[in-house]
């Protein structure tokens, strides 16, 4: 499509003297769409939820591929708060106690992955073989009580019946079996305690893995808890801690000496599986790996631990898998949400493989008369991979072995053994806050090289934060205007905003100064968007006056669930959740982009359709006098500085890490981990800027960046008594 009307184009002004005059806009003539219809928005669909339809498309070459991949490993990363990745303590690893079978070695082993934080496990070694030999990693899924899983009684005579098991001992406990024969094929196998299994109660089992209910005594702006406003917005989260732990139990592996580190496999199922995808896709020292029944386009993860925010934005654990290609890779399909996998799913992934002239190193053993599992039948294809990929020449079938219970397998005594606390919670991520600060803060103040890894680090961080930055295509994009009433000292243009593909609109309105436009263009923010440059009786608000009758065009804008993407044409209270009872945000944002996300991306597509009309403006600004408007205009800015030529801004202080609730408009995940504001208002040096409101310590960090491009005469000082426009018109002739 092309614009309809330009907005700045001399022709409107023919048209508008045509319209009636008059002294003030009534407040219900604001409106752009006629009363009670709502903008034709796709994002006004219910959110996407873990059961929806996850596909994935092969792109077309290796090249559109290898670019394709080191986005979304990035935006694993980012989404784990593994960017950057931490620095990785001494492990201290221990082996608390040790016994010797006929041909392997069974360890009871413990390290710490953060300082303090103990991962919990069984090390498998060969026995009467030499080495080195293949490491493997054995992370498990939610089997009762994991590593000490037990079956009934019941359960091993129908496995035993239906042909999954042969052996009732395997039966009995097919991840100590997993391991075992890996063991006996050749290999170390580290099998390690999910967080709050067995000997991992450090967190607890219900904080994990059952968290249902908000703890408000645990939303604090200090010392916060798992699944808190807060830590959603330092991206910290229970499955970005389980995968770190995957990450230093391959660490662990690499340093034992009878370990060959170039020949380092993941296997496991289920939770296991998402956690032997996820690691596999991002960490390079993985040769072969091995998910079983999790890979699907259907169901992607019910847990907590399988749940971040951003992880799945826009893809899905089928290109999560893809992610490994062209390495060797096998899974499993059974009677579950992976059972049409052969049809949907495997063949993309088989076609991804091709493309790499890979075709022969992915595989799937459907076997859907069976239900979710890691059986006989399962193993014994992963088995074949490993043996083929790490170089072995073992048998496949497994042997009876003497299963070792809970007392034997533990690393822990009845006096040792950590039990979960709230305040260790806390103190774990007032850790991790600390380690990430400690990382990032020095970048953000430092010298202009290390400035320059900041906004690298960043930049990369809000692509998957906010979202790939807005194009204004003519084909793609509408800007359409409805001239609405010519005004006593400016012209009232109103329109929409619209883009095709993405399927958005945005009601907007434009204050034109009649005679004297001297070029400079502003859009101004506020919590009820467009109708927040009026005052009750539908005369322009004093400031915004000022500005028109300076010759300076403003912009108003509805952003997404503002104005009339409203019912009641009142702020947003809440935003909008998937149907899932539990209250942890990945439900509804490891899917679903956030409200400040989305209105991020508008207030960029406004600015760039503004920027690429026949008549380009000499400049645009950014004005946001209202604190948490001035949030989202700071991420605006640092997404994409280039857009704005100037701002203006109070903050009043307000930052993305002291936001109380999961359903606020204001929660961005991640909005708090790069420096938060200040950080990225620091971004858009060196654009002439003003910020009011602003903390003694965020001033400083903006200063510096400011101090350290040269350009220190374009960052006002935020306690000047010169009124926000009065200050604005005084420098704009300087653009």
């Amino acid at each position: 499509m092309r614009i309809e009307r330009s907005l700045l184009v001399a022709s409107t002004f023919v048209l508008l003297a045509l319209l009636t005059s008059s002294s003030a806009w009534s407040q219900e003539g604001i409106r752009v769409l006629p009363a009670g219809q709502r903008p034709d928005d796709a994002r006004l669909a219910p959110p996407k939820d873990l059961n929806g339809y996850f596909p994935f498309s092969p792109p077309a070459s290796a090249t559109q591929w290898k670019a394709r991949a080191e986005e979304v490993r990035t935006q694993i990363k980012v989404a784990l708060g593994l960017w950057p990745m931490p620095p990785k303590n001494d492990l201290n690893y221990e082996v608390v106690g040790r016994r010797e079978m006929e041909d392997y070695a069974v360890s009871n082993v413990r390290f710490e992955s953060v300082p303090g934080f103990f991962v919990t496990g069984n090390l498998y070694e060969p026995l009467g073989k030499e080495g080195p030999f293949p490491g493997v990693l054995c992370p498990h899924g939610h089997w009762a009580n994991g590593r000490f899983y037990v079956a009934s009684d019941k359960s091993i005579k129908e496995q035993l019946a239906s042909g999954a098991e042969s052996d009732p001992e395997a039966a009995k406990n097919p991840i100590q079996a997993r391991c075992v024969h890996l063991a006996r094929m050749g290999c170390v196998v580290l099998n390690i305690d999910m967080m709050g299994y067995a000997d991992s109660q450090q967190l607890s089992f219900d904080l994990v893995h059952k968290f249902g209910k908000q703890r408000p005594e645990m939303n604090t702006n200090q010392r916060w808890g798992f699944f808190s406003p807060q830590a959603e917005s330092h991206l910290q989260s229970v499955m970005g801690l389980q995968i770190w732990n995957c990450i230093r139990a391959l660490d662990v592996l690499e340093t034992l000496p009878r370990v060959d580190r170039s020949r380092l496999a993941v296997t496991g199922a289920s939770g296991g599986a998402t956690q032997t995808m996820i690691v596999s896709a991002i960490d390079p020292r993985v040769a072969t790996c091995f998910p079983a029944v999790m890979v699907s386009t259907a169901m992607q993860g019910g847990c907590t631990c399988e749940n971040c925010t951003l992880l799945r934005v826009g893809t899905g654990n089928v290109e999560f898998a893809a992610l490994f290609a062209p390495k060797p890779q096998g899974m499993t399909a059974a009677d579950d949400w992976t059972v049409e996998m052969e049809t949907k799913g495997f063949p993309d992934l088989k076609k991804l493989y091709a493309l790499l002239d890979a075709e022969d190193k992915v595989e799937l053993t459907a076997r859907t008369e069976f239900g979710h599992n890691y059986n006989a039948v399962s193993r014994k294809a992963m088995y074949s991979l490993f043996n083929r990929a790490l170089g072995l020449e073992a048998s496949l079938e497994e042997r009876p072995f003497k299963q070792l219970g809970a007392e034997e397998l533990s690393v822990w005594n009845d006096e040792n053994k950590p039990k979960y606390e709230e305040k260790y919670e806390r103190d774990l991520l007032e850790q991790w806050t600390r380690m990430s600060n400690e990382q990032i803060m020095p970048l953000l103040t430092g010298d202009a090289d290390a400035f320059e890894q900041y906004r690298q680090m960043v930049s990369a961080a809000l692509d998957v934060i906010v979202g790939p930055a807005p194009e204004f295509v003519k084909e793609n994009n509408s800007f359409s205007i409805e001239i609405k009433q010519q005004q006593e000292d400016y012209l009232f243009m109103a329109g929409t905003l619209g883009d095709v593909e993405k399927k958005t609109q945005l009601p907007v309105v434009f204050l034109f100064p009649k005679e004297n436009w001297n070029g400079h263009t502003v859009i101004w923010l506020t919590d009820n968007g467009k109708a927040g440059l009026f005052e009750e009786g539908g005369r322009l608000k004093a400031e915004v006056a000022k500005l028109v009758s300076a010759g300076v065009s403003v912009a108003g804008v509805d952003l997404i669930y503002q104005g009339e993407f409203q019912a009641d044409g009142q702020p947003m209270k809440q935003t909008p959740k998937v149907e899932n009872k539990r209250e942890a945000a990945a439900y509804t944002l490891g899917y679903n982009r956030s409200v400040a996300a989305m209105r991020v991306h508008d207030i960029l597509a406004l600015a760039a359709a503004m920027k690429n009309h026949d008549r380009e403006p000499k400049s645009i600004g950014l004005i946001a006098l209202e604190g948490d408007m001035a949030g989202i205009g700071s991420v605006a800015i640092a997404r994409q500085p280039d857009a704005f030529d100037f701002a203006l801004l109070q903050t009043n202080g307000f930052r993305f890490g002291e936001v109380d609730s999961i359903r606020s408009p204001n929660l961005l995940p991640g909005g708090a981990k790069y420096g938060d504001v200040p950080g990225f208002l620091a971004m858009g040096s060196p654009m002439l800027l003003r910020v009011i409101g602003e903390s003694e310590s965020g001033q400083k960090i903006i200063h510096q960046a400011y101090e350290r491009a040269g350009k220190i005469d374009q960052l006002s000082d935020g306690n000047l008594e010169m009124s926000p426009v009065d200050w604005l018109l005084n420098h704009l002739g300087g653009i």
